[in-house]
C-alpha cells in the first residue's frame, strides 16, 4: 500500500495537472477576445464580432472550470501539507491574498459586463471590460508565479525558529528566477490559446464551414503561434541558463549528465538509471549540452553525483524536457508552414488542416511536461533550503488521502470528458447556424475577403 506522502504528491500533482490546463488557455485566450472586440470597434466588420461571440462562450466555460479547480489547490495546502503554511505562510499567505485582491477582483468585477452586458453597456464600456479581465487574468499569473519563483529561488527573508519571515518584500516578488518563469508561463498561454483557436477553426473547415470567422480566426492564431514560439525558445534558453546557475542539479537530471564533464552530450534519448547512476541507449550530439548552456562547448556542467542525496528523480525530468521540447519543435513546424501557405496566398492543404486539429492541445502537453520538469526538478525540496516534501507532508492515514485521491480523479475525468464533449458541440453548431445580431448588420459578410482563399 501507498504512503501517505506518495499519495499525497500523487493527489497534488492531479489536482494542479488538471487545474493549470485551464487558466493556460484563459490568461491568453482573454487578450485574443480583446484584440477581436477591439477591431470590431475600429472596422465595425460583423466577422469580428462572430469570432468574439463565439469564443467568448468557450472562455467562460474554460474560466469557469479553472476556478472551481482552483479552489482545491487552496484546501490542500492545509489537509495533505500543513506544514507548508506553518514554515512560510508569512510569505505564501500574503502572496495569495494579493492575488485574490487584485487579479482575481478585476475578473470577478468585470467578466459579468464582458460576456452578459455586450446588449446592455455601451461599446467602449464592454471593450474596456473585456481588457480588464484581461489584466486580470495576466495579474493572476503573476502573483502566482512570484510565489512559485519564490520556492525556488527563495530571498528576501530570514527564519526565526523554523518559520519564515518576510524582510524584503521587493526580493520577495522578484527573485532570481521569478522573470523567466513568468515570461515562460505567459507565452506557453499564449501558444496554447493559439493552437486551440487554430485547431477548432481548422475543424470548422474541414467540417465544411464556409463562413469568414473561422477563417480569420484560425489565420491570427497562426500569426501568433509563428512568433510566439521562437520567442520561447529564446525565453526558454535564458530560463535554463538561470536554472543553471541555481538549480544546477535540476539541469544535470534534465540533460541525464551523472559525472562532472566537459564538452557534455545534448542526449536526444537515454534511459537514466539511478540504481547503477548512469544512462543505458544513449544518443547525443557531443558538446552541444555544454554549449547550449555555457554557450561554450567546452564548457563544464556538474553531474548528479556531485548532489547525491539533494536532486530530483532523474527519469520523469529528464523525459517530461524531452516531450517538452519536442511539442515546441511540433508547433515551430506546424505554425510555420502554415503560415508560410496563408503568406504565398494559398488554401491550406487538408493535411495541415487536420494536423492543426491534431495540435489543437499541444499547449497542454507542452506546459505539463514543462510544469513536471519544474516541480519534480525541484525535489526533495518544497522550498529550497528550507523545507522539503518529506517534512511538510500531512500525517493523516494514507487510507484517507487515497479515498480523496480515488474522487478527485473520478470527477475530473468526468469534467475533462464534459469539457471536451462541449467544446466540439459548440464549434459543430458554428457551423450549422450563424447568428448575427442586430448589432452586428452593419456590413454584408461578403465584403471581407478570405485569408485562406486565393486572392
Amino acid at each position: 500500500m501507498l504512503e501517505t506522502l506518495m499519495l499525497s504528491r500523487i493527489q497534488f500533482a492531479a489536482n494542479i495537472s488538471f487545474h493549470i490546463l485551464f487558466p493556460t488557455i484563459t490568461i491568453a485566450l482573454s487578450w485574443f477576445l480583446f484584440y477581436f472586440k477591439f477591431r470590431f470597434d475600429q472596422t465595425a466588420e460583423p466577422v469580428w464580432m462572430r469570432a468574439y461571440r463565439f469564443w467568448v462562450k468557450i472562455f467562460a466555460l474554460t474560466f469557469a472550470i479553472g476556478v472551481v479547480t482552483g479552489i482545491t489547490m487552496s484546501f490542500q495546502f492545509g489537509t495533505n501539507w500543513p506544514k507548508f503554511m506553518e514554515t512560510v505562510g508569512n510569505i505564501a499567505g500574503p502572496l495569495l491574498g494579493y492575488e485574490v485582491l487584485t487579479a482575481f477582483f478585476l475578473e470577478a468585477g468585470f467578466l459579468g459586463i464582458m460576456l452578459f452586458g455586450i446588449n446592455r453597456v455601451s461599446a467602449r464600456v464592454h471593450t474596456l471590460a473585456t481588457f480588464i479581465v484581461a489584466i486580470g487574468t495576466t495579474l493572476s499569473a503573476f502573483w502566482i508565479l512570484a510565489l512559485n519563483s519564490w520556492m525556488h529561488t527563495p530571498q528576501g527573508y530570514e527564519m526565526r525558529d523554523g518559520v519564515a519571515f518576510p524582510v524584503d518584500w521587493l526580493a520577495i516578488i522578484f527573485n532570481p528566477s521569478f522573470p523567466y518563469r513568468l515570461m515562460h508561463m505567459v507565452v506557453a498561454s499564449g501558444l496554447t490559446a493559439a493552437f486551440l483557436i487554430a485547431g477548432i477553426s481548422a475543424y470548422r473547415l474541414l467540417k465544411g464551414d464556409d463562413k469568414q470567422a473561422p477563417k480569420l480566426t484560425l489565420k491570427i492564431a497562426l500569426t501568433v503561434a509563428a512568433f510566439l514560439t521562437p520567442v520561447q525558445i529564446l525565453i526558454g534558453d535564458f530560463h535554463a541558463l538561470n536554472t543553471l546557475e541555481h538549480q544546477p542539479q535540476k539541469i544535470a537530471a534534465m540533460e541525464g549528465i551523472w559525472h562532472t564533464e566537459k564538452r557534455a552530450p545534448l542526449l536526444l534519448f537515454a534511459i537514466p538509471d539511478e540504481e547503477s547512476r548512469s544512462n543505458h541507449f544513449e544518443l547525443g550530439i557531443p558538446a552541444m549540452a555544454s554549449f547550449i548552456l555555457t554557450h561554450d562547448f567546452n564548457g563544464e556542467i556538474k553531474g548528479l553525483n556531485e548532489f547525491k542525496g539533494n536532486h530530483p528523480p532523474v527519469a520523469p525530468v529528464f523525459y517530461a524536457f524531452r516531450v517538452m521540447v519536442g511539442t515546441g519543435m511540433l508547433m515551430l513546424f506546424f505554425s510555420w508552414t502554415a503560415r508560410l501557405q496563408l503568406w504565398r496566398k494559398q488554401a491550406l492543404s487538408p493535411w495541415l488542416l487536420k494536423g492543426l486539429v491534431a495540435m489543437s492541445f499541444s499547449g497542454w502537453l507542452a506546459t505539463l511536461a514543462g510544469w513536471y520538469v519544474t516541480e519534480i526538478g525541484r525535489q526533495p525540496w518544497l522550498v529550497t533550503g528550507i523545507l522539503t516534501i518529506k517534512d511538510a507532508v500531512t500525517d493523516i492515514a494514507p487510507e484517507n488521502v487515497g479515498f480523496t485521491l480515488v474522487l478527485y480523479l473520478i470527477l475530473y475525468v468526468v469534467l475533462m470528458t464534459a469539457y471536451l464533449h462541449t467544446l466540439f458541440t459548440m464549434a459543430g453548431r458554428a457551423i450549422e447556424i450563424e447568428e448575427i445580431s442586430d448589432d452586428e448588420k452593419i456590413r454584408p459578410l461578403a465584403n471581407i475577403t478570405s485569408p485562406l482563399t486565393r486572392s
